[in-house]
């Protein structure tokens, strides 16, 4: 999870969210980041964890739990 914070911290525009990030933290609800910034977070973490994510996976990673599955399956694929 503390992967997932540095990546979204220079596009978070609550400030207050990030220090109390969790599991649930949700992206755009609560982190404030807009769409297009959001896929600035996705590029940043395929560059960090050496992955690409698809479309579907991208989709799906609305909160910080949803952004560590989508990496956490990534990694573990052949």
């Amino acid at each position: 999870m503390t992967t997932i914070k540095e990546v979204v911290a220079p596009y978070t525009k609550n400030p207050e969210a990030l220090a109390t990030l969790n599991e649930d933290t949700d992206f755009i609800r609560d982190l404030k980041i807009n769409s297009a910034n959001l896929v600035d977070v996705v590029l940043d973490v395929e560059e960090k964890f050496n992955i690409v994510i698809d479309n579907d996976s991208m989709e799906k990673m609305i909160n910080v739990r949803s952004a560590m599955e989508v990496v956490e399956n990534k990694l573990a694929a052949p």
